[in-house]
């Protein structure tokens, strides 16, 4: 391999001899991270000087110098990075020389093909420039000389830098100001699942203003971790760089196993992990910065007036909060009289108090129990156990003390089982969170639901443990009740409480899968959840360790339809437990509208459609609770029970470009008579019945489907369902070839594909899941015509659907239909198994 030396020798240090080098050095295998960086800002370097002597020798321009800011300038050339790049000069020079220098300058790396950065100006007005734009502010504070006149760079750095010092505490607010705006923009890099690396709160930009604000001598960022941490950062974006040949810091899915391959590391999960763990030190180094920079900047507005307001005694800056534990400057911090090697309760104990009193734990406390403290005995004694129910209970505040702990490995510490869901990604975009910060987050919302259970501490502590088996191998719930039962052992409850949060993270899934997936008219639904709960207690429990799971999963895990689906399928296990009689329900009685649009059907003989928008009533404590929200529309369609109406409704769907996100589908047998419906609806009322306030309905007995459907347009406004009528009118009589329609549209306008989904999924229930008919579940990618292609394999099974049950959650459908044999009965199960097969293999 030709060395770096013979690369950058004079008779290569033309354009191409540069491009050469520069590929070689990227393709070098030996040579990756800050050692390729460096060799290439270093390559990057000897180019540039060769082209701007040459060109300020030709140009008779003295007086001048090239000069690197920004990432290149702290020599973090990526290898798609651009060069930012500023051409200085004293102004001695006319302004026609100048311009023939920079082009002669310019122009050569442009030819390249490379990313340039340029401008051109004289010292005062870099300082002008600086002291107007931040941005370009902290770029001159990363300035470093490449060619030309030496000291004039030397006096800029001096200059920029005394500007930088001087100006510092009106500066910081508004570097402090960009940094959150940034963050609300991009997100939080530690928790994305297609993070920017460098934009997004916790990359390389927070990396950089830590820099600025050490610079300034007002504040300096805890520096355990963090340049590692960037460093971590910049190797993962070189290899995105060479991934795909492109400059882009967004590590999209479909490129992170390319990536992690390049890194040399196992899968894209790891890679993820990495860079979380990375974006977490820069995140919580910011944190602990800003709220530095902000105590200093208060105390040197306020301790003046608190001066000449007490005649020069210095007024009281500690107070109580716990044992151990004070407030001084809006932090809690350790007692003068502490002392963590002799009290290994005071870690949760300071925790505990800071999250109650709404403050964050100060760096040096967390350090100080980090080193000092001793291991809890096992099992904890009562108070430890005491202080983490408080810590867990404390609300929002309890996220920002948590992270401070785990930060100093303090969580690890108390529970070693954190380990394996730290940072650890959850491919679902369903899921806002990492798997730890979840568990956190969802202790977070079982302390606002705490009220509603008998026993709050096993509430809090399931919220906590819910999803710790995510990072063992299998079901993580089978897996988690073993880890919960330990953790529970470990920190001190009986047996009859660890078993109690044993079943709540086993079962911490059963009451929103059963009571959106099943059917809950049917006893053998309900009985199999009283089967496991057991106790009203532990339902109780369970109850709101589901809602809290649910809120602090994401926006689209938990809405009032869903919570409704709970609280009937929760009250009806409270009566089975209770001991009442679980015989048959009476069959749901349908709606005044449901009965209007049957009997409709009935007359015409067709499908007849209402549409309605929905609304929901925000669930998030404000003072307008009682408003409501629209949160999509309720298709209702009633039609005479026939063969094909599934895949007929899901195709016409389709064609129209809804997205189902719930549908249910059931056979109602209308009585012979019916109360007489007020208003319009008369005018549908085939003839009158001798029962005075009563209506006969044609064909006694008459079977009719309802179909009740949750839709929203994938974009622009919904169609008129006289449209969606008459199409499936065409759809019901054959007149009307959905399968060719939706295949015509995705061949005309394929839909873009990112990582390759999982295969589809179908599996039959337990003959026990239901005693009138056979339950098949699909899991598949949500896609247009799904639905339509699930309901033709079923027809094509010649098996009759009796309802059906739509779910989907992000880009996840989870469909259950129940389905029975021509005769009504269930299928047999090796039948059931074949049925399930034959699905998934229409649907693969």
């Amino acid at each position: 391999m030709t060395s770096l030396e013979e690369t950058t020798d004079q008779k290569d240090s033309g354009p191409s001899g540069y491009a050469a080098a520069r590929l070689r050095l990227l393709q070098e295998k030996t040579r990756s991270g800050p050692p390729r960086r460096t060799a290439l800002a270093k390559l990057t370097d000897d180019w540039l000087n060769a082209l701007f002597t040459t060109a300020a020798r030709e140009s008779g321009v003295r007086g001048a110098a090239l000069v690197a800011v920004g990432g290149y300038g702290r020599g973090e050339l990526s290898p798609r990075s651009d060069l930012d790049l500023l051409l200085l000069h004293d102004g001695s020079s006319g302004p026609d020389a100048i311009a023939a220098l920079a082009d002669r300058v310019w122009y050569p790396v442009w030819d390249l093909g490379l990313a340039l950065d340029h401008s051109v100006r004289t010292p005062a007005e870099a300082r002008k420039t600086a002291s107007e734009d931040l941005k370009a502010q902290l770029g001159l504070l990363d300035a470093r000389h490449i060619a030309g006149d030496l000291g004039l760079v030397a006096g800029v750095r001096t200059a920029i830098l005394a500007d930088w010092r001087n100006t510092a505490p009106k500066r910081l607010p508004a570097l402090h100001e960009l940094c959150q705006d940034r963050a609300e923009r991009q997100g939080e890099l530690q928790f994305l699942l297609e993070p920017d690396l460098k934009e997004a709160r916790g990359g390389l930009r927070d990396a950089t203003a830590l820099r600025a604000v050490a610079a300034s001598w007002l504040a300096d960022a805890p520096r355990e971790g963090l340049s590692e941490a960037r460093r971590a950062l910049l190797d993962v974006r070189d290899a995105l760089h060479l991934t795909t040949g492109r400059a882009t810091d967004r590590l999209a899915l479909q490129e992170q196993d390319p990536v992690a391959a390049e890194l040399g590391l196992l899968d894209a999960d790891v890679l993820l992990r990495q860079v979380y763990e990375a974006a977490r030190t820069v995140s919580y180094a910011s944190d602990v910065t800003w709220r530095e920079v902000n105590r200093v900047l208060r105390s040197r507005s306020v301790r003046p007036r608190l001066k000449a307001m007490l005649g020069g005694k210095p007024a009281p800056e500690r107070s109580p909060l716990a044992e151990g534990v004070v407030e001084q400057d809006g932090e809690a911090v350790l007692a003068r009289t502490a002392r963590a090697e002799r009290d290994p309760v005071l870690p949760l104990r300071a925790a505990a108090a800071a999250a109650q009193a709404g403050l964050p734990i100060s760096l040096h406390a967390v350090r100080r129990l980090a080193d000092a403290a001793k291991p809890l005995p096992v099992p904890w004694p009562a108070e430890a156990r005491d202080e983490l129910i408080t810590l867990l209970g404390a609300g929002e505040s309890t996220v920002a003390v948590w992270e401070a702990l785990e930060a100093e490995g303090l969580i690890t510490q108390f529970l070693p089982d954190w380990e394996r869901v730290r940072c650890r990604p959850q491919r679902n975009a369903v899921h806002t969170w990492t798997v730890d910060r979840h568990l956190v987050e969802t202790a977070v919302q079982a302390s606002s639901l705490t009220r509603r259970v008998g026993r709050p501490d096993l509430l809090l502590i399931s919220a906590l443990l819910h999803d710790i088996g995510k990072g063992w191998p299998g079901d993580h719930s089978v897996a988690g009740e073993v880890i919960a039962r330990d953790v529970a052992s470990r920190i001190g409850f009986d047996r009859d409480d660890m078993d109690v949060i044993a079943t709540l993270v086993r079962h911490h899934l059963l009451l929103i899968d059963t009571a959106t997936r099943r059917d809950l008219d049917d006893p053998a639904t309900v009985d199999s959840v009283a089967t496991r709960v057991r106790s009203l207690g532990t339902l109780e429990l369970l109850h709101a360790l589901t809602e809290a799971d649910a809120l602090a999963t994401g926006p689209a895990a938990w809405s009032s339809w869903r919570a409704s689906l709970v609280d009937d399928l929760v009250a009806r296990v409270a009566a089975v437990i209770a001991g009442d009689d679980p015989a048959e329900p009476e069959p749901t009685a349908p709606s005044a509208e449901q009965e209007r649009l049957a009997v409709e059907a009935l007359r015409t003989g067709g499908p007849v459609l209402a549409l309605h928008a929905q609304t929901e009533t925000p669930q998030d404590g404000r003072e307008d609770d009682d408003v409501p929200e629209p949160v999509g529309v309720e298709l209702l369609i009633a039609l005479p029970e026939q063969p094909g109406v599934l895949p007929a409704v899901a195709g016409v769907l389709a064609l129209h470009r809804l997205t189902v996100r719930a549908a249910d589908l059931r056979a109602f047998e209308l009585p012979s008579e019916l109360d007489e419906a007020p208003g319009p609806a008369k005018a549908s009322v085939p003839r009158k019945s001798p029962v005075p306030g009563k209506t006969s309905v044609p064909g006694k007995g008459s079977e009719v489907l309802l179909l009740s459907w949750r839709v929203a347009a994938e974009y622009g406004s919904l169609p008129q369902a006289a449209r969606l009528r008459a199409d499936l009118v065409r759809a019901l009589d054959g007149s009307l070839d959905i399968a060719s329609k939706l295949a015509e549209r995705e061949a005309a306008y394929p839909r873009r594909r990112g990582v390759k989904a999982p295969p589809p999924r179908v599996t039959a229930a337990p003959t026990t899941a239901s005693h009138h008919a056979t339950v098949i579940e699909v899991r598949a990618q949500d896609a247009p015509g799904l639905l339509h292609r699930i309901g033709r394999a079923l027809e094509d099974a010649v098996v009759r659907v009796r309802s059906a049950h739509v779910s989907t959650l992000g880009a996840n459908a989870v469909d259950t239909v129940y389905v029975t044999r021509g005769d009504g009965s269930p299928l047999p199960e090796a039948d059931a198994v074949a049925l399930a097969k034959a699905l998934e293999s229409a649907l693969g």
